[in-house]
């Protein structure tokens, strides 16, 4: 019997391994899936990312393989417990038989605990491998676990991993590991940059335990402190959902922006009460499209290749955000010339 034959009767008995990666805005789950699809050998993957938001940007930033399979889903994570996520991932395997692992991201506000219990539910198809919580350790502060979704995040996490480690000194990283200590029992913790560690560690290593589900009643009734009724509508306006009062907004246009208009509504413009951006944008200046990521207080653009659609999207998510007023100030920031207008 061959290993490939051996890999195929181990899933067909023991299900297939399902890897959840979770962790707050701006941790840097999409980089940690990249490294993972990147340098992972011989495995065919399909990739399940669920976005807070009417935008989907993911798409754009996941590193495409050839076995890679990648399906995107917008919206609350909540709405899996009623169905839509076992129904994504059916249709995955029943297109594609030889799918040997699923990774499952999910957005950076959502609980893990509704994921892994619809994982878990399907145990004659699926085995749930381990849960990843990615910690910003930039950004980590001692009120990052007032939180009930970053505190459920790091309390249902088989691994943690404390993420950009690069960017804060080891008193820091200390700190994290101490409060994280206060919070989870005997806590499994790994330190990365830029989501890079060996995926001998985090693959297939067999760390999720099912009896923490049947305990979670005791600490979590799924009775979320989030505003947000999880019997909402599928074709409800993602916008405007709402979860422990963050709400999502999305721009987009099919002309460029101005740099120094863009650069403008940054350092004047930007709320402080957006904890996280991302997206695909376009300048007058460039011929190249720019990946825009905010975490906190940095953000950082990187160039990406030049033949992608010359368009801008970019979702940003915080507190307080008024819609209406960012739609025209970043409708200011697009380039016009006598050849365009805007819609």
């Amino acid at each position: 019997m061959s290993k490939a034959d051996n890999h195929g009767e181990q899933n067909e008995k023991l299900g297939i391994p399902v890897t959840i990666i979770t962790g707050f805005l701006g941790s840097g789950k999409t980089t940690l899936l990249n490294h993972i699809l990147t340098n992972q050998k011989g495995l065919k993957t399909a990739v399940l990312v669920n976005e807070f938001g009417e935008i989907g940007i993911d798409n754009d930033l996941i590193v495409k393989t050839n076995d890679d399979i990648v399906e995107l889903t917008n919206g609350c994570i909540c709405c899996t417990i009623n169905g839509e996520l076992l129904d994504t991932i059916y249709k995955i395997l029943s297109k594609n038989k030889d799918i040997e692992y699923l990774i499952v991201e999910t957005t950076g506000l959502a609980d893990p605990l509704p994921v892994a219990m619809t994982i878990n539910g399907a145990r004659e198809q699926l085995r749930l491998d381990s849960i990843i919580t990615l910690i910003d350790a930039e950004n980590f502060n001692q009120d990052t676990l007032h939180s009930q979704i970053a505190r459920s995040q790091i309390i249902y996490g088989d691994i943690l991993l404390i993420n950009k480690c690069d960017l804060v000194s080891q008193e820091k990283i200390g700190f994290i590991e101490s409060i994280i200590s206060e919070t989870k029992t005997d806590p499994r913790i790994l330190k990365s940059t830029k989501g890079e560690v060996p995926l001998a560690l985090l693959l297939s290593v067999g760390l999720f335990q099912s009896d923490l589900i049947a305990q979670s009643n005791t600490f979590h009734d799924h009775n979320h402190d989030h505003d947000h009724d999880h019997d909402h509508d599928h074709d409800h306006d993602h916008e405007e959902l709402s979860i422990e009062g963050f709400t999502s907004f999305s721009f987009k246009s099919k002309y460029p922006f101005s740099l120094r208009k863009f650069q403008y509504f940054l350092d004047n413009q930007l709320p402080s009460s957006v904890y996280r951006a991302k997206g695909l944008l376009c300048f007058d200046e460039s011929e190249l499209t720019h990946i825009f990521h905010l975490a906190g207080k940095r953000f950082t653009m990187d160039d990406t290749e030049k033949h992608r659609k010359r368009e801008n999207k970019i979702v940003l998510i915080g507190k307080d955000l008024e819609h209406k007023k960012l739609q025209i100030q970043l409708e200011a920031c697009i380039y016009y010339d006598t050849n365009n207008q805007e819609d």
